[in-house]
């Protein structure tokens, strides 16, 4: 009788635990941070298309179509605008689309938040633009540009990526934000250009 009742019981068991990985799995959130941490610490090139839409490649290399992409994948390749960490937090989905705030440690965003949105594609997430700074430290930036410019100097002299990185550091919130998310690389030219 014993080995009767435990069958059932047995059956019941397995029934419970498949139910539970069909229904489990990760949340969109968890999704949604997976691919933020993938995309802004990792340096494989595929990110650009596979985590990120054109809009987002298009915005943060200030080039548009291919060009956006090759640009995206050649920062990637190069390691140069990758966190060493983030985190993220209040992250709201609603249907297709969501929002998050990212708070960056090392790279060129060193100390710096970031409000961004994503998109969801064929049950994918990808990073889709940058808001704009949720928190935003002038001083920390000018600094984190500084260090990048000693690693790299892109043909300037010492004395312009200084000037460069001054600038930077006093830039308001604003002016920040049209530098380096505003799509376009005129307000850079310009800066550059003033320290020449």
């Amino acid at each position: 009788m014993k080995k009767r009742a435990l069958v059932p019981l047995a059956l019941l068991v397995l029934a419970a635990a498949t139910v539970t990985a069909c229904g489990g799995g990760e949340s969109d959130e968890d999704k949604i941070v997976g691919v933020i941490e993938t995309a802004e610490t990792t340096t494989d090139p595929g990110n650009c298309t596979e985590l990120q839409t054109q809009r987002f490649n298009d915005q943060v290399t200030q080039q548009s179509g291919k060009a956006g992409t090759k640009a995206c994948e050649a920062e990637a390749r190069e390691g140069q605008a990758q966190a060493k960490s983030v985190k993220v937090s209040n992250v709201s989905v609603d249907d297709e689309k969501a929002t998050a705030e990212v708070q960056f440690k090392g790279g060129p965003l060193d100390s710096q938040t970031l409000d961004v949105a994503l998109v969801q594609a064929d049950g994918d997430w990808k990073l889709d633009h940058v808001e704009g700074f949720a928190d935003y430290d002038g001083k920390a930036l000018g600094k984190a540009f500084e260090a990048r410019f000693e690693e790299a100097p892109e043909g300037l002299s010492p004395k312009q990526a200084s000037c460069i990185s001054r600038k930077i550091a006093a830039s308001s919130e604003a002016e920040a934000e049209e530098l380096f998310f505003g799509g376009s690389s005129k307000p850079i030219v310009r800066l550059a250009e003033s320290c020449a």
